[in-house]
């Protein structure tokens, strides 16, 4: 019975080791603050890409080249810089560090811990990457010009444009918004994971 006892008192239960601490509300900030100089370069650089990739052919961004004949939306300004900072922290994410290197590892694949180099040899698009993705397509589509888009015109006609999908702008947006913090949260939950200490 004696014995018994001082085995459980002892023994550690495996999914104590297994399991990652839940991710708090710094944990971002702590992330970002373990971040190397290429991945915060990564992350001003994906932004201003993303701004632009968005901003200049819905014209949201005014530019000579594009134009639009429905006037912006006041709420198309603060999408696409959410949509800009999101992106530009979750392509960060996917820089890979230096081997030695102290900061928050990248976890765009799965890899081999000893030489970091994909397990299988393929790169593999995970769930993050996939609502990323879908995310920036869709703020594309919200804060366009409605009768701009052929294939919007092409489905409902310039009137129905006007009249069915520009209704749904907004909508797309907080779809965009949901799923760029989302693929974030994804991505910064498993580098929190992927630094727990294993026991031995």
């Amino acid at each position: 019975m004696n014995n018994s006892e001082s085995a459980d008192v002892t023994s550690e239960p495996p999914i104590s080791v297994l399991t990652a601490p839940a991710p708090t509300p710094l944990t971002l900030r702590s992330t970002m603050k373990e971040w190397n100089a290429r991945q915060r370069w990564a992350a001003l650089i994906g932004a201003v890409v993303a701004a632009l990739g968005i901003g200049l052919p819905t014209d949201v961004i005014p530019n000579p080249v594009f134009g639009r004949p429905v006037p912006v939306t006041w709420w198309s300004y603060p999408v696409l810089v959410l949509t800009a900072v999101l992106g530009g922290l979750l392509i960060a994410t996917y820089v890979r560090v230096k081997p030695g290197d102290a900061s928050s590892p990248s976890l765009g694949t799965d890899t081999d811990p000893d030489d970091g180099e994909p397990a299988d040899g393929e790169l593999e698009i995970d769930a993050p990457s996939r609502q990323g993705s879908i995310g920036g397509l869709l703020s594309f589509f919200a804060v366009g010009c409605p009768v701009c888009n052929k294939l919007v015109v092409l489905a409902l006609g310039t009137t129905g444009a006007r009249q069915w999908f520009e209704p749904m702008q907004p909508i797309l947006a907080v779809g965009s918004i949901i799923l760029l913090g989302f693929a974030l949260r994804g991505r910064v939950r498993s580098a929190v994971s992927c630094r727990v200490p294993s026991s031995k």
